[in-house]
């Protein structure tokens, strides 16, 4: 079996460094009350899934009887750029806006799981879907002083 991760998030993430990834640098650098930058309009958007769902799927895919599959791990809900700053201000009861600026080439507007294949073979079902995950990684930013 083959897990195939979709824009995979939560607690311990490195929020610095050019490549990280887009939650755990938006949470750190709004949590210092500083502007995230976007990069295009906001409206790409993303398959995020909380680590949680990795464990499950990893775990289901070790007891499966089956082979020779591919499955996705997300939780099969778009949430765009500008939805995620939204989200995070409503977390932080902030009310910061983004700085906006060139698309990067290459970038992919859209993404998103489809779960079936993961449903059928490994039994896998999102456990902790977008907003809760959210919730507990920016809480665990804030008691970690990120």
């Amino acid at each position: 079996v083959c897990l195939r991760y979709f824009n995979v998030f939560g607690p311990w993430q490195d929020p610095n460094g050019e490549y990280a990834a887009v939650i755990p640098k938006f949470i750190s650098i709004m949590m210092e009350g500083k502007r995230p930058t976007i990069f295009g309009d906001g409206e790409q958007s993303r398959d995020f899934t909380f680590i949680d769902n990795v464990i499950a799927a990893n775990v289901g895919a070790a007891e499966s009887d089956a082979s020779g599959v591919v499955c996705n791990v997300g939780c099969g809900n778009r949430v765009t750029v500008n939805e995620l700053v939204e989200r995070i201000n409503e977390h932080l009861g902030t009310d910061i806006s983004p700085i906006y600026d060139s698309p990067r080439p290459g970038d992919v507007r859209h993404s998103l799981a489809d779960l079936e294949w993961g449903s059928q073979t490994i039994d896998y079902e999102p456990i902790v879907h977008f907003d809760e995950g959210l919730r507990r990684t920016i809480e665990h930013f804030e008691e970690q002083n990120f």
